[in-house]
């Protein structure tokens, strides 16, 4: 059966937050029915876009089977991570300002789809590769740890 590589970043600020990012991988885990190919280091950064408690944040790369189109199978993808989101705790959901820019807090556990092989996908609920990992050193540092060069090459603007 064909595999897709899919990137995840992980995000904890509240709590015990590497309980937070074990439980996360443990249902990722579950829900995918394998184990990551690849896992970053965890790093330790500040809140990113408000002031809150610094977050541990790591990067993992799981090989999936391919289920469905790019688009259906990594909107799966992204309704099991909330799943685990919610079952660990989270309540929030994403809000904005008059602008339309995201207003961002503290979080129990956040997991966003980084990329999806090397599809681009862009619909109402989802935009893969996301959009920020350029912006975002605590995605981009731990991410290099794990990318392959497909990746690399491919979104190679967003690792320069």
């Amino acid at each position: 059966m064909e595999r897709v590589d899919v990137f995840l970043g992980l995000g904890s600020n509240l709590g015990d937050r590497d309980l937070n990012l074990l439980k996360a991988m443990n249902l990722l885990d579950e829900a995918f029915e394998t184990h990551p190919e690849r896992l970053s280091r965890i790093i330790s950064t500040p809140a990113w876009g408000f002031e809150g408690p610094d977050f541990l944040n790591l990067c993992v790369l799981y090989r999936l089977p391919r289920k469905g189109t790019p688009v259906e199978h990594a909107t799966e993808i992204l309704h099991q991570a909330k799943a685990i989101e919610r079952a660990l705790g989270r309540t929030e959901e994403a809000l904005f300002d008059a602008n339309g820019k995201r207003i961002y807090h503290n979080r129990i556990i956040d997991i966003d789809i980084l990329f999806y092989g090397t599809e681009i996908i862009h619909t109402d609920e989802l935009i893969v590769p996301h959009p920020l990992i350029g912006q975002r050193d605590f995605v981009k540092k731990p991410l290099l740890e794990i990318s392959k060069p497909a990746v690399r090459e491919v979104f190679h603007e967003i690792f320069e």
